[in-house]
């Protein structure tokens, strides 16, 4: 199968746009030329979004969980299209920091909706888009904790795994077409997205707030979003499947090949050692 062309240039949708990783594709794409269709929930970071870019820009305020808006969004995107699709970053996503015999069905149905569904109606609503232009692909992000089970990410993980399963299922139904389903598995990356989880007590019983939490996950994160946006352009443009991103990453798909059951162990000598960061502000 020849490589596909380059996103470089072309236009592209990104939810989950107003900060983080989104943001940073968003600069990234539109820097180097293509126009970027834009949404989020939050209504002032995706404004900030669009007005650091310079190019051609839609923006569109969209909650991921309500399937017929994300309908009525592609319509949109369709009909202001400069070109065909080079490819949807379905990427919003949100955390719950909980054990299982603690865990709020609230907490964790808002996540479920927001990180798996969302990424489905995504997905159901921009593939009919690409299928009948005959190229493009669908990038959709699960994690890290897509590949691995970790304690008191309960919703995550079963959210971030299901994206998995349903991307590569997708994948398959598309083979020997020019259609491309891709999964995007980032490590950790200095975003706020702990700063925005739901968390009602400390799963440890350490009695941290969730700042002093935030801060810890903050600490040991490995990548910036720049840094996650251009790897992610980079594994799309070279026709990958999956995407690792960060050198976390590569040690989680490797540990989950290696010691499928005792992994746990492993991740907790390595996630004690102090690291330097990457600067993203």
């Amino acid at each position: 199968m020849s490589r596909p062309r380059s996103l470089t240039g072309r236009p592209v949708v990104i939810t989950g746009a107003a900060s983080g990783i989104g943001r940073a594709l968003a600069t990234r794409l539109s820097r180097l030329g293509s126009p970027v269709a834009l949404a989020d929930v939050d209504e002032d970071g995706l404004k900030a979004t669009a007005a650091a870019l310079h190019g051609r820009v839609l923006t569109r305020v969209l909650d991921v969980r309500d399937a017929e808006d994300q309908l009525k969004f592609a319509a949109e995107v369709k009909d202001w299209l400069p070109a065909p699709l080079a490819a949807v970053f379905n990427n919003a996503g949100v955390a719950v920091t909980s054990t299982v015999l603690d865990a709020v069905i609230e907490d964790d149905d808002w996540l479920h909706d927001i990180n798996f569904r969302g990424v489905v109606h995504g997905t159901r609503a921009f593939l009919p888009i690409l299928v009948e232009q005959g190229e493009g692909a669908i990038v959709n992000t699960s994690s890290v904790f897509g590949l691995l089970g970790m304690p008191n990410q309960s919703a995550y993980c079963a959210a971030k795994f299901a994206v998995r399963g349903f991307t590569e299922s997708l994948r398959q139904e598309l083979h020997g077409s020019a259609v491309r389903a891709i999964t995007v598995h980032p490590g950790g990356i200095t975003t706020n997205i702990a700063r925005n989880a739901r968390m009602r007590r400390d799963p440890e019983g350490l009695g941290r707030t969730k700042e002093q939490m935030a801060a810890q996950f903050e600490a040991m994160t490995m990548t910036s979003p720049d840094k996650a946006a251009a790897i992610i352009h980079a594994g799309v443009d070279r026709g990958k499947a999956r995407i690792l991103v960060g050198p976390d990453a590569y040690l989680f798909d490797a540990l989950a090949r290696i010691t499928p059951t005792h992994y746990n162990a492993v991740l907790s000598r390595v996630m004690r050692r102090p690291r330097r960061t990457e600067a993203v502000r």
